[in-house]
């Protein structure tokens, strides 16, 4: 009984993130919801292996991602084809960092979060191709570092990187117009 205790207070502070990002992952209330609780399942199945003093939300969301790839990304027929050459590279941003006159520790992306989240950046981020999306979510919206999204994944730095990356510049495209409208970006 010691061993459940221990679990639900380790977990219990991560529910909420875990649970927005399986939505976001499976834009869908009851998927997401059996998402979340299958983690949890697994997570209290392997806790014994689960070494204390290590990052539990790490953990946890290796937990999730792998289930997610496992059980909805197999329903794919075929992945997305994105062409990356038409987006700009950071336009939307160097444009919000010379209006804003940034000299602080945020960041144009907070800034742009800030600013104009809304339904336009939700619908944004959820049409980002599957592996974009994740990496951005675990990034921008739950704020995990580079480290624990690269271990979340099972991927190496370098992928996290290049897909946040890659992510960010569809995300300016999309909402660049957006954006303009919303007085975020002046008139040129």
């Amino acid at each position: 009984m010691g061993d459940r205790s221990k679990f639900e207070g380790l977990i219990s502070a991560h529910l909420d993130s875990l649970y927005r990002t399986a939505l976001r992952m499976t834009k869908n209330t009851s998927d997401a919801e059996d998402l979340v609780q299958e983690t949890c399942l697994k997570a209290f199945r392997y806790f014994d292996r689960f070494e204390e003093g290590s990052n539990i939300r790490a953990w946890l969301f290796k937990i999730l991602t792998n289930l997610f790839i496992n059980r909805y990304r197999k329903q794919a027929k075929e992945p997305v084809v994105v062409e990356y050459d038409e987006t700009q590279d950071y336009l939307l941003y160097s444009r919000m960092q010379e209006a804003s006159g940034d000299a602080g520790n945020t960041g144009p992306e907070k800034d742009l979060f800030d600013r104009v989240l809304g339904t336009e950046v939700d619908k944004a981020i959820n049409d980002l191709p599957e592996d974009f999306r994740i990496v951005v979510v675990m990034a921008f919206v739950e704020g995990l570092s580079y480290e624990e999204i690269a271990e979340a994944l099972d991927v190496p730095m370098g992928t996290v990187k290049s897909r946040l990356h890659r992510g960010r510049k569809l995300l300016q495209k999309a909402l660049y117009q957006y954006a303009k409208n919303a007085g975020v970006l002046p008139s040129v």
